[in-house]
């Protein structure tokens, strides 16, 4: 196999497509098991207080019913495991409204619903902190030291002095992850042995947290996972029906199967936080920034802490001598917010680049030259240099390839019929970082013809993670693609990094590289002889007659990559028409230049970036959870009312890459692309209605109302 006939970088078709297409591929409630009960979880219906009583009689009595299992009989558990939002049934106490308070476990999904219905709870009730607006002004400094106020130079100062200003609040609505796949978990056990079949971003992270939760050694757990219907982070950390599923396997003495339905979703994994974020910037007559304020205020469970880091891209996108980055949180009757799609950087470019534009706008400059008029040579947050940034190549590109010239700075001046037309960019960024990740290479010979098998506890979130490690280990053996098997999702494997943070693909592409690397190296040493010409793996094992050998290596990432500021860039485009009459506003074309380094696949790649705009499309125009406040529980129970951007919804999405070479972030160059596909999207849409219609709407979602 000659370098010009690499796989890697070339569109691959997805090496376990028609797995999926046939629907032979097993997520986690797909496996034919045995003797399977059926769970279902009961929820609170108040938002504060406690359990007076819980009267489980009639469900108990009901047909097909098993067990009821409530915080008076479940097992005591670890609460400082890692499951993530409480609700493991350990005491009365409720802390939000459909807090989990039991579960019903029957001979069929059915039985069990029906007897979860059945159990009459009376309640203490409490007063409820539930709503955001009466309590945001009662936001204190987070607990977390990674959110404390981040200050260089005097930003206030700045600010008040400066010739021009912009100083804005920019409003985010709480959003749900909503994976095609729900939350689901069937439960074994072998013994003193549990095997918990549950789709996890973290394999082994999965296996730790229900380990420690249910009291057992980690090898008494094994996770599998080879495949999972979408998470977006939701299925990171780990929640309470990980754990309640194995409860209730081993009271019943049988497998369970748990499975949380979509209007369960709402108050069960989590969820992305509703954040105010004032934006204050400040620049001179010629188009320097001189100042920004990134200040969010946001809330967290009542009794735990998550803040999304919403100044994270304000720290590093323009050069400016003053910054100041803060965060307040106030306590809340929810459930405990967690990683969403683009943490922090979604949400927080949304605000950034909107007052970028803004500026822009007050200086009279274009959007697109005031963006390169303030570019960073170092990371301005912490003086390091960066790995590479491409930042103003995806701007040029972009802005040439999207006809930005056609664009009229001048709002509401281009129409066609009833419809007003903008243009609109905005930038993001998200960090790249390699995680350590062990893989073994496996290899076998029958006669002539070698394949080879790699094996590693990654996950594959439906990004394509089979078949960007088959190219990475064709490519590192020199042996064709279709001899190389790819087994991941099982904890059982040598542990890996997850499949969050934009880490998945650089940290198990390179452990497979390294390994493949290693193999070859150890059969040259075994072989015994000198090469004028590095033979590949499969030549190795024919010449030397092998029939299987097999190697394992435990990566890291470079040593000096800490010296580097290394992250992930893109610049986005948006066209966008209002209706007049009706304020609907539609994206007919969108354009997304991506600086990401080495792409494995652009196939695959172009599926993340184009995921990740229609998510931030649908950010700018339709998601949001609505909650009402007199109660605590969420308006919105269902896609029904949830609105996600359908196929008529979105337009022509093209995507671009820039060549982009960087040998810091690790040794293949692979950033990532799946976090930073959806951050500045949103902006973009929002900056695109202003040109059209010269309203600024500051509060996502963008609904016809607020144009009206």
């Amino acid at each position: 196999m000659q370098e010009n006939n690499k796989v890697t970088g070339t569109p691959v078709n997805r090496v376990d497509g028609i797995l999926k297409v046939t629907g032979k591929a097993a997520y986690s409630t797909d496996y034919p098991v045995k003797n399977m009960a059926h769970a279902v979880v009961f929820k609170s219906t108040i938002a504060a207080g406690k359990i007076r009583k819980i009267d489980t009689a009639a469900a108990e009595k009901a047909p097909g019913v098993l067990a009821v299992i409530t915080h008076e009989n479940a097992p005591k558990l670890d609460v400082e495991g890692g499951i993530r939002g409480g609700a493991l049934l350990q005491s009365p106490d409720i802390k939000f409204y459909g807090q989990h308070i039991g579960l019903v476990v029957a001979e069929t999904f059915e039985q069990a619903r029906s007897a979860a219905r059945l159990v009459k709870v009376d309640y203490q009730q409490d007063a409820a902190k539930t709503d955001f607006e009466k309590l945001a002004s009662q936001a204190v400094l987070p607990k977390d030291k990674e959110r404390a106020d981040a200050k260089r130079g005097d930003a206030p100062a700045a600010i008040w002095g400066a010739a021009h200003k912009v100083e804005a609040v920019y409003e985010t609505p709480i959003e749900h992850h909503h994976p095609m796949e729900p939350h689901a978990t069937i439960a074994q056990w072998e013994g003193d042995n549990l095997v918990l079949y549950n789709s996890s971003q973290i394999v082994n992270g999965a296996q730790m947290a229900a380990a420690k939760t249910l009291q057992l050694k980690p090898e008494q757990v094994r996770i599998i996972s080879p495949y999972i219907g979408g998470g977006f982070g939701s299925k990171g950390g780990q929640w309470a029906s990980l754990v309640l599923t194995a409860v209730a396997a081993k009271r019943v003495n049988r497998p369970v199967k748990l499975a949380l339905t979509r209007q369960q979703l709402f108050t069960s994994v989590g969820l992305r936080q509703h954040n105010l974020q004032k934006v204050s910037l400040a620049a001179t007559p010629e188009g320097k920034l001189m100042a920004l304020a990134h200040e969010t205020t946001t809330h967290c469970a009542i009794d735990n802490e998550f803040v999304e880091p919403c100044g994270d891209c304000s720290k590093i996108m323009y050069d400016t001598p003053n910054s100041l980055i803060t965060y307040r949180v106030v306590p809340m009757n929810l459930i405990l917010p967690t990683y969403t799609r683009g943490p922090g950087k979604s949400t927080g470019s949304f605000a950034l680049e909107s007052a970028i534009d803004e500026m822009a706008y007050q200086l009279r400059m274009d959007p697109v030259e005031f963006r390169l008029k303030n570019q960073p040579e170092r990371d301005p947050s912490s003086g390091k240099p960066w790995s590479s940034r491409a930042t103003v190549q995806c701007l040029r590109e972009g802005a040439k390839a999207f006809g930005w010239e056609k664009r009229k700075a001048e709002p509401g001046q281009n129409q066609q019929g009833n419809h007003l037309i903008g243009y609109g960019v905005a930038c993001g960024t998200y960090p790249a970082h390699q995680r350590p990740t062990s893989a073994v290479v496996k290899l076998r010979r029958t006669g002539r013809e070698v394949t080879a098998t790699v094996e590693l506890a990654a996950a594959d979130l439906g990004t394509g993670t089979h078949t960007i490690l088959a190219q990475t280990a064709a490519d590192a053996l020199q042996v064709p693609l279709q001899r190389i098997t790819v087994k991941i999702g099982d904890s059982s494997l040598p542990p890996a990094a997850g499949a969050v943070g934009s880490v998945g693909a650089a940290s198990y592409a390179n452990a497979v590289h390294d390994a493949c690397t290693k193999i070859t190296d150890e059969l040259i040493t075994r072989s015994g002889k000198q090469f004028l010409v590095r033979p590949n793996a499969a030549q190795l094992m024919v010449s030397e007659n092998i029939t299987d050998f097999q190697t394992r290596v435990d990566s890291k990432p470079p040593e000096n990559v800490e010296d580097y500021s290394c992250h992930s860039f893109n610049a986005n485009f948006a066209e966008v028409w209002v209706d007049k009459a009706t304020g609907m506003v539609r994206v007919p074309r969108f354009l997304a230049v991506t600086g990401a380094g080495t792409i494995l696949n652009p196939k695959t790649a172009r599926s993340q970036i184009i995921g990740g705009c229609v998510w931030g499309i649908g950010m700018a125009l339709t998601e949001e959870s609505v909650l009402d406040p007199r109660w605590g529980n969420f308006v919105t129970r269902s896609l029904a009312d949830y609105h996600v951007p359908a196929n008529l919804d979105i337009g022509t999405i093209e995507t671009r890459f820039i060549r982009e070479e960087d040998k810091i972030v690790n040794t293949l160059g692979v950033k990532g692309i799946g976090e930073v596909g959806i951050v500045g999207v949103a902006a973009a849409v929002a900056n695109a209605v202003f040109n059209a219609t010269g309203k600024r709407i500051r509060q996502l979602p963008i609904t016809p109302d607020k144009l009206l």
